[in-house]
């Protein structure tokens, strides 16, 4: 693809031979002659002095460089979307396979891709253009709308409902009981049933070996928009927001209420009940055992504001040097005060 045709679908401004023949997409250490690569952090600029890349994607305030420049104020978007030009992913055609399971009450859309071993529980309504891979499972009562999108072995239980253009990515779970259980008097754990469904709105993708448990009563939710990572638990009765992040191992104990537009990091866990505002960033294995004020953002265990928890963390390891030094300071006053005393 030329340069210039390139940058009219990306919708950015093209500084460099237009004539420039692109033929893919790479990160900026890796990319060679003929690759498209971006750079949306100041601080990776001087790798435009070493980059291969034919072309970069830069913002428009961006020094000049010898390389050929796509300029747009959002690079990482459009690098995005250069890879979707670039990488097309397989397309399966409408049918369904003979193995497939599906009951006689079940009603799927139009258009739908049914793969091998695939099971549609009874009173399932799946919208338009569904794609259900091998080894897919939905249980009865399911409610689904267009565009959905299930990888092999992903579950949807009995009467969830799902919004429109979701994808779960392999192994995903939804509507797995919550861990819910209450003690008789003889000290033995009895099940609490878990009544509630999941309810996922539009938009949302929830990728490898994540689950999302049913409520005991009420619902679990997940709002538009919403992107869930691999290995993430969501416990029963939580809502998730619009627009918000849960990054790999993210741990939410049930009743948790996650605002609109949150960032929640790697392995960040939340105690039940707590309220998240909107816009709050977590960081990495942040611990948050209470609630958090709408734009914050918190680190460490329990969750403080992020720029006490660097001071608090820079002073940490320097905790050895100012033990050292309070005691050989405390050793010289107690010399002084043994000598003032047999004087």
């Amino acid at each position: 693809m030329k340069l210039e045709d390139l940058a009219r679908q990306l919708g950015a401004e093209c500084r460099g031979p237009a004539s420039l023949e692109i033929t893919g997409v790479a990160g900026i250490e890796d990319a060679a002659p003929g690759q498209l690569t971006f750079i949306s952090n100041r601080k990776y600029a001087s790798f435009v002095r070493m980059t291969q890349a034919s072309a970069i994607l830069v913002t428009p305030d961006f020094a000049e460089v010898a390389t050929a420049t796509l300029r747009t104020p959002n690079p990482y978007l459009a690098f995005a979307r250069a890879v979707g030009i670039f990488y097309q992913p397989p397309v399966y055609a409408p049918g369904i396979h003979p193995t497939a399971v599906i009951d006689a009450t079940a009603v799927i859309g139009s258009d739908a891709h049914i793969g091998a071993y695939v099971v549609v529980g009874a009173g399932v309504v799946i919208g338009r253009r569904a794609t259900l891979l091998a080894h897919a499972v939905l249980y009865p009562g399911a409610r689904i709308g267009d565009d959905f999108f299930a990888h092999s072995h992903a579950i949807v239980r009995e009467g969830c409902r799902i919004g429109d253009r979701v994808v779960l990515q392999n192994g995903a779970v939804i509507g797995g009981d919550g861990f819910g259980f209450a003690k008789n008097d003889d000290g033995a754990w009895i099940k609490i049933p878990q009544s509630g469904p999941v309810v996922i709105a539009d938009d949302v993708e929830i990728q490898s070996n994540s689950c999302i448990d049913r409520a005991s009563v009420g619902e679990t939710r997940i709002g538009m928009g919403s992107k869930i990572d691999n290995l993430v638990q969501v416990g029963h009765g939580s809502s998730v927001g619009e627009h918000t992040l849960l990054c790999a191992q993210v741990g939410l104990a049930g009743s948790t209420q996650v605002g609109n537009s949150v960032i929640l990091a790697g392995q960040v866990g939340v105690a039940g009940h707590c309220h998240i505002g909107d816009g709050v960033v977590a960081t990495a294995q942040s611990g948050i055992p209470n609630d958090v004020p709408a734009g914050l953002t918190v680190s460490g265990y329990p969750a403080i504001d992020n720029r006490k928890w660097l001071r608090a963390a820079a002073c940490f390891e320097r905790l050895p040097e100012i033990f050292r030094k309070l005691r050989l300071r405390a050793s010289e006053e107690k010399d002084v005060h043994n000598r003032e005393t047999v004087e």
